[in-house]
């Protein structure tokens, strides 16, 4: 279950599909003259802090529990698969920045190579 959790929570608060929603949540949550309000909208834009209420749904939805049958075994589970959810969420993080670092050093090699291979190519032979 923290496999879906945190793929709910990451494409909401971290990918471009929901980049409106996100931007109108940044400044409310800067610019709301309500305490409440400024910190219900933050939630929406940290990944951690909404794989909370994804959790929540889930278990609503689920009635999953861990270890004990009843209000203890949701708090348990609810924070388990928090935890989890937000392991999966970093590695996938680690990823993606590591492939994004992998796509720049190509590209730079690549111009680098077609530098030095296109004055060459140019050159009138003697």
């Amino acid at each position: 279950m923290a496999i879906p959790i945190a793929c709910i929570a990451w494409t909401v608060t971290q990918e471009e599909v929901f980049q409106e929603m996100r931007e109108y949540a940044v400044q409310r949550s800067q610019d709301s003259s309500r305490v409440v309000a400024r910190k219900f909208y933050y939630l929406l834009t940290c990944h951690y802090c909404f794989s909370h209420y994804v959790t929540i749904l889930f278990l609503v939805l689920t009635r999953y529990k861990l270890l004990y049958l009843d209000w203890r075994g949701y708090i348990i589970g609810g924070f388990a698969l928090v935890w989890v959810a937000n392991q999966y969420m970093s590695l996938y993080a680690l990823l993606r920045q590591d492939l994004k670092k992998e796509k720049y050093v190509a590209k730079v090699l690549e111009e680098k190579v077609k530098d030095e291979v296109v004055p060459k190519i140019e050159r009138p032979a003697a």
